[in-house]
């Protein structure tokens, strides 16, 4: 049996569990991924045959959410991995494999992004239209929560990274625009919202495309958060004209298909860049934790992108020109030596 030399004592009950309890001897055990939590995926193959195994200590990771959230969308007929196997009391599960191909990585080729957006669109619009029943299993994405996401990036962006204090007037600029946007995302239908459904929780899979992963946090949320979550991605940047198209068809499809929306073009397009700015927001402080809390410096390579978003729609709707003008007077002049200080 071939093990990673990535041992450690969870590897090593991991291990275990695959050859002795499962019964799966003579296989290769490899790491597949890590996420932004605790979570870590190992790739087991035995022979022409590939799985995985998701690796979620008990006492940081809570696997109920992702067992309910994937028989809910396999329910829908989407392509999510498949439950074989489960240890609930040493964090472990034994999943079918969707495979290596990340969207990510295809969508960059000639003529792929059109494709793969179409099919992950279509996808998305599968679990909006879900029946309302479904999408009430979920938590619900409430004031208390966008609130709290967005409350990381003065913490963890602007204090740690940066090394800009925020009190006074500028606090209260801060308050104001993010109750904005709450109340822009509580104004929307509230749908089935994976919360992160984008390039790299996508597969590319040759039936039934994209493979869906990393669903656990699913919540009842704003309509428009995974379509901002897919086009504006923190991990690849498209043209605004672009995007713009790829939201109004979306809204297009969305009634024909008989969703029940009031807001006009314009409307769906500014609850598509504000929920986006509450995500981006969200992301600037995650992103900094990741580095400062976990010892995990990659996601930083990714702010770049994300303070465009930021930039871009915070000069373009009043609520936030505040916001404009402090990112341009503190974080602009501040960013680019944070960055080099410790990626360099």
């Amino acid at each position: 049996m071939e093990v990673s030399d990535a041992s450690d004592s969870r590897l090593a009950r991991l291990t275990q569990w695959v050859t002795e309890d499962l019964g799966f001897g003579g296989c290769s055990i490899v790491p597949a991924s890590v996420d932004a939590s605790f979570r870590r995926y190992f790739r087991v193959t035995r022979g022409g045959d590939s799985y995985i195994v998701m690796d979620a200590p008990p006492d940081k990771e809570d696997s109920a959410p992702f067992l309910r959230v994937a028989r809910l969308l396999a329910n829908m007929d989407l392509n999510v991995p498949i439950v074989l196997a489960r240890d609930m009391d040493r964090g472990f599960l034994l999943l079918s494999d969707l495979g290596t191909r990340q969207y990510l990585d295809e969508l960059p080729k000639p003529g792929a992004a059109q494709r793969l957006y179409a099919d992950a669109l279509k996808a998305l619009r599968v679990m909006q239209m879900a029946d309302p029943a479904v999408a009430r299993e979920l938590p619900r994405y409430d004031r208390a929560l966008l609130l709290r996401e967005m409350e990381l990036m003065p913490e963890w962006f602007l204090q740690r990274h940066l090394g800009l204090i925020v009190g006074g007037e500028e606090r209260s600029m801060l308050s104001a625009l993010f109750e904005c946007l709450v109340q822009v995302a509580s104004a929307q239908p509230a749908v089935f919202v994976h919360r992160d459904y984008h390039s790299r929780n996508l597969l590319v899979t040759p039936q039934d495309n994209p493979g869906i992963l990393d669903f656990q946090d699913a919540v009842l949320g704003p309509v428009t958060y995974d379509l901002a979550s897919l086009l504006k991605d923190c991990y690849i940047a498209w043209p605004r004209a672009q995007v713009r198209a790829w939201v109004l068809e979306y809204r297009e499809k969305l009634l024909e298909s008989g969703f029940s929306m009031t807001a006009d073009s314009r409307e769906f397009l500014r609850w598509f860049d504000l929920v986006g700015l509450q995500r981006h927001i969200k992301v600037l402080g995650i992103f900094a934790r990741l580095f400062y809390r976990d010892g995990k410096p990659q996601y930083l390579n990714d702010l770049p992108r994300v303070l465009d978003y930021v930039r871009d729609t915070a000069a373009s709707y009043a609520e936030a020109a505040p916001f404009a003008e402090f990112l341009a007077k503190h974080i602009d002049p501040k960013f680019d030596g944070a960055q080099r200080r410790v990626l360099t």
